[in-house]
């Protein structure tokens, strides 16, 4: 594979996972929060067998097993279930934009391991990465503690659930990436995110699917999530072990934005100034902590963040 292929399917990586918000709103809203994430990971647990084959996990470190498998499927957990789960469309893209907050808190936790040495720059790229939040929370209007603290109040649930979801995260990126030694786990892990999903489905009150939820449209939704979702990772594999990485992990940081408008339009929702002022924040104090780390050693965290940039919804 050329450099040029390979940051070709790194770009194509970057546009799935911008559109996995809006996708996994519609399939919530066809299939119920639970089974439609259910549904997506099922296909995307396959898609990824198809495309990377079954991992050798004799091979692969006990604790990255254990460890890898129990953030990642909480964090997957915590992503799809907040966007489902909340009330409304305007709702989801919010809660997906506080998802976003990883990769200042990955900086954040590898300072508390001891990875990253503290740099002020760290510092005032988090505080600007909440002021960005704090704005997409404070809807259509001027910013205002009061409306934002009104509007989580609204769904906490969602809220909660996606900002746990971006500090689980951030655990994993500095955990696993040095736990792994070069092994790539994510089939077992999605197939582990479907079937807690589906067990989680079995023992609820609510079954919300049924024949009546399978249209062609909703399929098609499906589909499309499946292959943002578990597409979206194998393609990121390819494009970082052959494409342009410098290219490549700069303009992941600006998933956030992408992934804004493509939800917007994918969900015929119109979105205020304060969101996109939020949103811009969001980038650019990510992009803050990571210029913070690019004089640091190859093993820390800029390396750490560059490999498992892999969700940056995802």
């Amino acid at each position: 594979m050329t450099s040029r292929q390979g940051t070709a399917l790194g770009l194509v990586a970057i546009f799935l996972w911008s559109s996995i918000v809006g996708l996994l709103r519609l399939v919530s809203e066809d299939f119920g929060p639970v089974a439609g994430a259910a549904l997506v990971y099922t296909l995307g647990a396959v898609l990824q067998l198809l495309l990377c084959g079954w991992p050798k996990v004799h091979l692969m470190p006990k604790h990255y097993l254990i460890i890898g498998s129990i953030l990642f499927v909480a964090y997957e957990l915590c992503l799809s279930l907040s966007i489902g789960l909340a009330h409304h469309r305007v709702q989801a893209i919010e809660v997906g934009m506080v998802n976003y907050l990883w990769p200042g808190l990955t900086v954040a936790v590898a300072v508390l391991l001891g990875i990253q040495r503290f740099k002020v720059g760290l510092l005032i790229g988090l505080i600007v990465s909440f002021t960005g939040i704090s704005w997409v929370l404070s809807g259509q209007g001027e910013w205002s503690l009061n409306q934002m603290l009104l509007r989580v109040g609204a769904a906490p649930t969602s809220y909660v659930m996606a900002f746990c979801g971006a500090v689980i995260w951030a655990v994993y990126c500095n955990v696993t990436t040095l736990m792994a030694k070069g092994h790539n786990g994510i089939v077992i892990f999605f197939s582990l995110t479907a079937i807690t999903l589906w067990s989680q489905y079995a023992v609820s009150d609510v079954t919300t699917l049924s024949l009546a939820s399978f249209s062609w449209s909703s399929i098609a939704t499906l589909l499309m999530a499946a292959v943002a979702m578990g597409g979206g990772y194998a393609a990121w594999n390819l494009g970082i072990l052959h494409g342009n990485m410098t290219l490549l992990s700069t303009l992941s940081y600006f998933v956030p934005v992408f992934s804004a408008v493509l939800a917007a339009w994918q969900l015929s929702t119109a979105l205020g100034y304060a969101f996109w002022i939020g949103a811009g924040l969001v980038v650019v104090g990510s992009l803050m902590c990571w210029w913070a780390t690019r004089a640091a050693p190859p093993r820390q965290v800029s390396a750490v963040i560059d490999e498992a940039s892999g969700d940056p919804l995802s």
